[in-house]
Order: structure tokens, then C-alpha cells, then sequence
């Protein structure tokens, strides 16, 4: 599993999450069928775990499935 931090959530179930030490332009798009739990319960800058695959629709491209919070704390601001 890799580690990142969630930068954007979607109120139409989507998010994306920035990988620990890749470049800015890599977030990896996220359906809330990926997550572990509640999607509600995500809030931008937590610390989330995840697993990659080809993304179904465009074969070129990753997403993460199997998201679940790692740690950060709910709602916190705290990006390195």
C-alpha cells in the first residue's frame, strides 16, 4: 500500500490524493466505491493509505482503490 494526503473531495463522490513524495501534477483520482468506509467522513489533508490499478476508463492513467484513513487527524490542514 502507498501513503498520500487527500487535496480534493467532490460532493458528486470523488476525490483525489496526492502521493507521498511524487510530483504535484500525479494526484490519483479517487471513486467513493474505493473507499474503506465512509466517504463522508474524509475531509482534505488526511493521511489515507491506498492501493493503485488502471483507472477502467482511460487504461494510460492510475487511481486509487482501496482508501482508508491512516492518520492526520480528520480536517487537518497539515501537508508535507
Amino acid at each position: 500500500m502507498a501513503n498520500g494526503i487527500i487535496v480534493s473531495l467532490r460532493d458528486k463522490g470523488f476525490g483525489f490524493i496526492a502521493p507521498e513524495g511524487a510530483p504535484s501534477n500525479s494526484d490519483l483520482f479517487f471513486h467513493h466505491t474505493s473507499v474503506l468506509g465512509s466517504f463522508n467522513d474524509l475531509r482534505e489533508g488526511q493521511r489515507v493509505s491506498y492501493d493503485q490499478e488502471p483507472d477502467p476508463r482511460d487504461r494510460s492513467r492510475q487511481r486509487a482503490v482501496n482508501v482508508s484513513v491512516t492518520g492526520g487527524g480528520a480536517g487537518s490542514d497539515e501537508m508535507e
